[in-house]
């Protein structure tokens, strides 16, 4: 089997004591990105740490498929315990510093303790420097990248930082990169913020040399010659979609469709396209540089997520607004996600939905934790009630679009989910729209037991892809056999992989508290317990949702 190479390199920044070792049997069996992260986390960070302790660990991964040229691998896999779900949880980001991570020797770079003094730590193949940066405390995303520029000569694609968010320890801050790349959902920006790291850079030429299957290139050339929307609009272009189904959350989950939705869709989004946007070595190219000359407002984005949560969910029919929004969570430093629904929220609780002016205020005052934004930093979990509005989320962790209320397979999979109400976590709404050919396709209405099975094999594939690290956006050109050639294994043995990665996630998370009164919803589904039952049964799990730990691999098996 394909696997990533390297040591993992550990950084107490307390200490500033570095040291490498040989985690070979961790790859050997988890492949690399999320799976390794995860094992190693499983192991190392105590299952009853605070999140915003020095004892949670932070971790940095990419994967095998790395060393190559093919399109979909510009990505990086993060992990750690969140302040937002309270559980373990792995983000990834697009972008460009996968390879300058990779080119660093390690597979793995772990995090720990808490500086006295605001850090940047910069990797390199021959070791780790540690440098002091008081002057860049409350500093914004892009003065970081330009400081980081201007004294190390490195571009924005070696540095992963935090912004204000982050350090003010916003549930819901991102770590960013390439300026306009996030590790978006659950709040390993302010675990980042809690250590006292302010940025890392990465760079070295220590690229391993593995051998990677022809059909590589084959892959890179379907994605250079394809005609798909999204390389106009992104994952803007399934707005209509979403909209004409009632899959589209707006005025805080009041209603499933926005009737002014065509003005902030996918053909506005494109008409803000100034020109192409790509992650590192991908041909497909479906970012999204947008600008708007009259007032100046420039950034990557709105995709679809930001447009549900900044436009239907505020009951916003502006698109430059929307960019707006966007513009200043990435300078900031937070999810999208979280925070246009925190925003959302918020404008309930005071009648203002539309308002504008006060949303961007608003989301400043967030990150800054600045009068309201001080509670709305907290996440809506904890202060739906202040606020007297409903708690739309998952184990703390706010819903993105593709509502689990018309697609019931993805509202099983928003509850089902280790990191919370995510879409990306299994994706079955592309089965639901349905994204894929009608002879995979399901009805949404319904959960039979039919959804619970195929959810499993949907969760256990989607951590191969974050074990890869492979882009969830290949969907279509990533066969089975494509993942059998690529990475020298049968596709049932790539499988029971991701099912050891969820299984781990969930093992921590019980140990944390967590069963099955966490897998739950705000609203009803027909069936929704009966489905639970079977996919627990599917994953060999109690009725409670609980992994037992007899079946649970001890950390010298691997």
């Amino acid at each position: 089997m394909l696997t990533l190479e390297g040591p993992l390199l550990t950084v107490d920044v307390e200490s500033r004591h570095v040291q490498t070792e040989a985690i070979d049997d961790v790859l050997d069996s988890f492949i690399g990105g999320r799976g390794v992260a995860t094992r190693l986390a499983h192991e190392r960070i105590p299952f009853d740490a605070d999140p915003f302790g020095p004892e949670n660990r932070l971790y940095f991964t990419t994967g095998p498929m790395q060393a190559s040229s093919m399109s979909f691998t510009g990505r990086t896999s993060a992990t750690a315990v969140s302040p937002l779900t309270d559980g373990l949880l792995s983000a990834n980001a697009g972008g460009f510093v996968s390879r300058n991570l990779l080119g660093t020797g390690n597979a793995a770079v772990e995090l720990v303790g808490r500086s006295d003094e605001p850090l940047m730590l910069h990797v390199r193949e021959d070791g780790v420097t540690f440098e002091e940066v008081p002057d860049l405390v409350g500093a914004e995303v892009p003065e970081v990248t330009d400081y980081v520029e201007t004294e190390h000569d490195l571009a924005a694609e070696h540095v992963v930082c935090i912004g204000p968010a982050g350090e003010n320890r916003v549930r819901f801050a991102c770590i960013m990169t390439s300026e306009t790349r996030a590790f978006g959902r659950g709040g390993l920006g302010a675990v980042m913020g809690s250590k006292n790291v302010k940025a890392i850079t990465f760079d070295g030429d220590a690229i391993p040399d593995v051998e990677i299957d022809a059909e590589a290139a084959e892959i890179h050339r379907e994605a250079a010659t394809s005609d798909h929307i999204m390389k106009r609009q992104g994952t803007a272009s399934v707005t209509d979609l979403a909209n004409e189904i009632g899959s589209f959350p707006t005025r805080y989950f009041e209603d499933v469709r926005y009737e002014k939705f065509e003005q902030i869709n996918g053909d506005r989004v494109e008409e803000k396209k100034f020109k192409k946007g790509t992650c590192s070595q991908c041909a497909f190219a479906c970012k999204l540089p947008t600008k708007d000359e009259a007032s100046g407002v420039e950034t990557e984005g709105p995709e679809f997520e930001t447009i549900m949560a900044f436009g239907g969910n505020c009951e916003v029919d502006d698109i430059v607004s929307i960019m707006q929004s966007n513009q200043l969570c990435d300078r900031l430093g937070m999810d999208t996600i979280s925070c246009g629904n925190a925003v959302a929220a918020y404008l309930k609780a005071n009648d203002a939905f539309g308002d504008s002016e006060l949303i961007h205020e608003t989301v400043e005052d967030i990150a800054y934790r600045e009068g309201d934004g001080d509670l709305l930093a907290e996440g809506i979990h904890r202060f739906h009630d202040d606020l007297g509005v409903g708690d739309w989320t998952v184990k703390g962790m706010t819903f993105s679009a593709h509502d689990g209320r018309t697609l019931n397979g993805q509202g099983l999979g928003f509850a089902t989910a280790n990191r919370g109400a995510d879409h990306m976590y299994a994706t079955f709404y592309a089965y639901e729209y349905p994204l894929v050919d009608a002879s995979e396709a399901f009805e949404p209405a319904g959960l039979s037991p039919a959804k619970a099975e195929k959810l499993v094999e949907l969760e256990n594939k989607r951590a191969v892809e974050d074990c890869g690290v492979i882009c969830r956006f290949s969907r279509g050109m990533m066969t089975e056999e494509r993942f059998e050639k690529l990475f020298d294994a049968d596709f049932d043995d790539l499988l029971d992989v991701g099912g050891r990665v969820v299984e781990l996630e969930r093992h921590f998370n019980n140990q944390r508290g967590f069963d099955r009164s966490d897998d739950d919803l705000p609203y009803e589904l027909p069936d929704f317990d009966t489905a639970l039952d079977t996919y627990y049964e599917t994953r060999g799990w109690t009725d409670e949702g609980v992994v037992p730990d007899s079946t649970v691999e001890p950390a010298s098996a691997d």
